[in-house]
């Protein structure tokens, strides 16, 4: 009987562990943008709001993985939250060009067949992540930008606003403080903008000093990864400034070959050089686990003079944060583990 009760238990074991492998495993990260982000230049009514936020674009994300949706759509769905929502430097939150003009950038790769598209320089799309996926799904091309960018998001149906619906207050004030420091002109205040005062917000956006970007690695039952990048650039940027976001390899970057999904934030310039994101999946492919792959590149990153951060996700879920900076709003979110949403470097999520 001993010897039946062992054997029994031993099935149970073999059959526990053969659902475990068999279960569905998915897993999303995202990023809010890395910069000067310190406690002591958060009020708690930013801080909780900023966690708030990240915990709606993980949860939007992950309501796709649990049913077993695409990576690509998880991404997209977390994205869109983040564009919509003014604390962050993406759509609706996106920073000011020397001009007073709102240019929005994006990218998306389907890391199944290195398939990737992206727009630079919207004006009038509101949802640049949606834009940069029809690149890819629905043209030839790789990368728009311009007004040419926007004319085939109208084109093919995509949702249209006014430039005005992007404007944040603090955006523009931020703009404002940019240009008297440079000791150059401040453009007029956009058509159709509300009355200084008027967009009186509980939470406004922290002034990160430089970099904001938002973004989102995912893996979906299936075993697909994807990446996404959404971005407003940097504040006061001219002659149509373009940063990593929308280059492809340098800061959005997915392959399931090499086992790896890659979105990045932080002075741009830096990650093209470093072609970030493409050198991670590198080291991914290489052997290094995505902790380590994104701790190398962010030093690399460093030393040439480079600031910033990276989410990475790896094919078994597992998923890095790296930064050089104080401060990168990030979370994830997995089919084994609960919301989990940080802000500052020293915390573990």
């Amino acid at each position: 009987m001993i010897r039946a009760a062992m054997l029994s238990l031993a099935a149970l074991a073999v059959a526990t562990a053969a659902s475990a492998q068999t279960a569905p495993n998915w897993s999303l990260a995202i990023h809010g943008g890395a910069g000067v982000i310190e406690r002591a230049n958060l009020s708690p009514q930013q801080d909780a709001a900023y966690r708030a936020a990240l915990t709606r674009a993980l949860e939007a994300g992950a309501a796709v993985l649990r049913d077993g949706g695409a990576a690509l759509d998880a991404v997209q769905a977390a994205i869109q939250v983040m564009e919509d929502d003014p604390l962050f430097n993406a759509g609706r939150g996106a920073v000011f060009t020397a001009e007073g003009r709102n240019e929005m950038d994006a990218a998306v790769m389907d890391g199944t067949d290195l398939n990737a598209g992206s727009v630079a320089g919207l004006t009038r799309t509101r949802h640049p992540i949606a834009a940069a996926r029809a690149v890819m799904e629905r043209s030839s091309h790789v990368m728009l930008s311009g007004d040419g960018a926007d004319a085939f998001s109208a084109s093919i149906g995509l949702e249209q606003v006014d430039p005005a619906w992007f404007f944040v207050e603090s955006r523009w004030r931020a703009l404002e403080r940019t240009l008297q420091q440079r000791g150059e002109p401040i453009p007029a205040r956009p058509a159709g903008a509300p009355a200084a005062g008027e967009m009186a917000q509980i939470a406004p956006p922290l002034d990160e000093r430089k970099y904001g970007t938002v973004g989102a690695v995912a893996l979906d039952a299936q075993g697909r990864l994807a990446a996404g990048t959404s971005t407003g650039g940097t504040t006061g940027k001219r002659w149509g400034r373009i940063g990593d976001a929308p280059v492809i390899g340098a800061g959005t970057y997915a392959s399931n070959a090499d086992g790896c999904a890659v979105s990045a934030t932080g002075t741009g310039e830096y990650f093209i050089r470093s072609t970030v994101a493409r050198d991670i999946c590198t080291h991914t492919r290489a052997g290094l686990d995505v902790q380590t792959a994104a701790e190398r590149e962010i030093a690399e990153v460093g030393a040439i003079g480079g600031d910033g951060g990276v989410i990475v996700m790896g094919r078994d879920g597992a998923v890095g944060f790296a930064m050089n900076t104080s401060g990168m709003y990030r979370g994830s979110i997995g089919a084994e583990h609960p919301a989990a949403v940080a802000i500052y470097a020293d915390e573990a999520r």
